[in-house]
């Protein structure tokens, strides 16, 4: 296997540098992106080379242009009519914001990208696909579906995306990727792969699905953004609500993503943040796609001053001006913190990360600093 990591550079990169096209660059600077990410700078030159890259990207690293763009380069010139790009992810949540990205970038191409995700009726979809739509974005159960129907053409694929591997595999994904890819062809395709961890099992696919890949940033270990303040709030697991709302009614929290282990308790505690005045509303696996989608558009325009949330947004939603994450659980291992407080202190930005400790908690907590290499400061409510 071929490797390639990234050495010092001798000034700041800019992405005039990453031999983008002129209507890709207009794009970039119409959205205001100044300089391109670690991940954008090491990965779309070689992407737009032709090379299989493994990359070990985390959420928030900029990650989703670094594999847009050269999709984007590869396909602008190109016929359409048949669907030249496959974007594997774990999530709904991460699909519809690959595509927003994808509409984004493209926006002075011809290069259209679609959805593919359960949850949502599958006509819609399944017109994507009759036409021909140059990319798609799927969560791999919801293609499985589509694919038993001969509309579902795939044959014409060059470029196959995993993105967040890891993820995929933690929520039992790998058999129905291993289906999907029985039916991509194998020649001269090119695959770039992304995981904020390497866990054996995504090794070894990562082994079966590369060919002489270049290897981007395998050798630092994940920790989170460096704009984030953490900060620990031990607290009584029965007290733990009244001192959220204590937080957030002192001025102390100013909007945030509360994390709950389970659904019932994030609806619980959804409910008790809004009977205390605080607009909330909630976000997990059993609220349906119409449901997570109304909640999340009214937490970015606003409306709602705390998302509850469990662990099925930590990785993938992209919210700008995120003030604060607020662990109301402690997460189950030093990847999930990384995770969860990877929604704010995106791109370079600040932001703050509170985790409510029970006494029950202190364990898992340690182990977490321990991963981190660092102590996270002990608060005590004013």
């Amino acid at each position: 296997m071929h490797t390639l990591t990234s050495g010092p550079h001798t000034r700041v990169p800019a992405f005039s540098d990453l031999g983008l096209h002129p209507d890709l660059m207009r794009a970039v600077d119409e959205l205001g992106f100044e300089q391109p990410t670690a991940v954008q700078t090491d990965t779309v030159p070689l992407a737009i080379a032709g090379r299989d890259v493994l990359a070990c990207a985390s959420t928030g690293s900029g990650k989703t242009a670094a594999f847009v763009l050269p999709i984007l380069q590869r396909l602008r010139t190109l016929q359409r009519g048949t669907t030249r790009a496959l974007v594997l992810v774990p999530t709904r949540e991460l699909a519809a914001q690959v595509v927003t990205h994808f509409t984004q970038l493209a926006k002075h191409t011809r290069v259209r990208a679609a959805a593919i995700y359960g949850g949502v009726g599958m006509s819609p979809q399944e017109d994507s696909l009759r036409r021909g739509v140059d990319v798609i974005v799927a969560t791999p159960g919801r293609l499985l579906d589509h694919m038993q129907y001969n509309y579902a053409h795939l044959s014409g694929i060059e470029v196959l995306v995993l993105d967040e591997a890891d993820r995929m595999l933690d929520m039992g994904f790998l058999p129905a990727i291993r289906r999907v890819l029985q039916h991509l062809p194998k020649a001269e395709r090119q695959t770039l792969f992304f995981s904020a961890t390497m866990p054996a099992p995504i090794v070894a696919l990562s082994r079966e699905l590369l060919v002489l890949p270049a290897l981007v940033n395998l050798e630092r270990k994940a920790t989170p953004a460096v704009g984030i303040t953490h900060a620990l709030y031990p607290v009584e697991s029965s007290r733990k609500v009244d001192l959220l709302i204590d937080l957030l009614h002192s001025g102390e929290i100013g909007n945030a993503i509360v994390f709950c282990r389970t659904k019932h308790r994030a609806n619980r505690v959804a409910e008790k943040l809004t009977r205390a005045g605080i607009a909330s509303e909630r976000i997990h696996g059993n609220r349906s796609q119409s449901q997570r989608t109304s909640a999340l558009a009214g937490f970015k325009r606003g409306t709602y001053r705390v998302l509850v949330a469990t662990d099925i947004v930590a990785r993938g939603i992209d919210v700008t001006s995120l003030e604060h994450v607020v662990n109301f659980d402690v997460p189950n291992d030093a990847d999930d913190y990384i995770h969860r407080v990877g929604r704010t202190g995106r791109m370079d930005a600040t932001g703050e990360a509170y985790t409510l400790v029970a006494p029950e908690e202190e364990l898992t907590i340690r182990a977490i600093e321990r991963a981190l290499g660092r102590r996270i400061e002990r608060r005590k409510v004013r």
